[in-house]
């Protein structure tokens, strides 16, 4: 099993920037990949980000392009997400999931194991 655990949450105003942070920890495979969702009540979770580094591949939606970056910290087991010019409608509960079989990287349905998400607030 894989644990993946979550911080860097919080308020930050229009056109701020936070940084999220998942520490992984628990099994480790040679090729897995992981990502960032994001969901607003109501709506189906979103597929923001993702890193696949055993290819040095990355992954943005559209929403978030050139505006967030994904990175891995190899020695933490780490990864981040950096979000700068925030906007109000970044505001969801953001969470870090794993998927085993780093070939799936680019398919949501295929991710393993979650985290418990945090929540960012963007206010205008």
């Amino acid at each position: 099993q894989v644990q993946l655990v979550e911080s860097g949450g919080g308020l930050v105003q229009a056109g701020g920037s936070l940084r999220l942070s998942c520490a992984a920890s628990g099994r480790t495979f040679s090729d897995y990949a992981m990502g960032w969702f994001r969901q607003v009540p109501g709506k189906e979770r979103e597929f923001v980000a993702a890193i696949r580094w055993s290819i040095s591949a990355f992954y943005y939606a559209n929403s978030v392009k050139g505006r967030f970056t994904i990175s891995r910290a190899n020695a933490k087991n780490t990864v981040y997400l950096q979000m700068s010019s925030l906007k109000p409608e970044d505001t969801a509960v953001y969470y870090c999931a794993a998927v085993a079989d780093g070939s799936s990287w680019l398919q949501p349905r295929k991710y393993d194991y979650w985290g418990q998400g945090t929540q960012v607030t963007v206010s205008s």
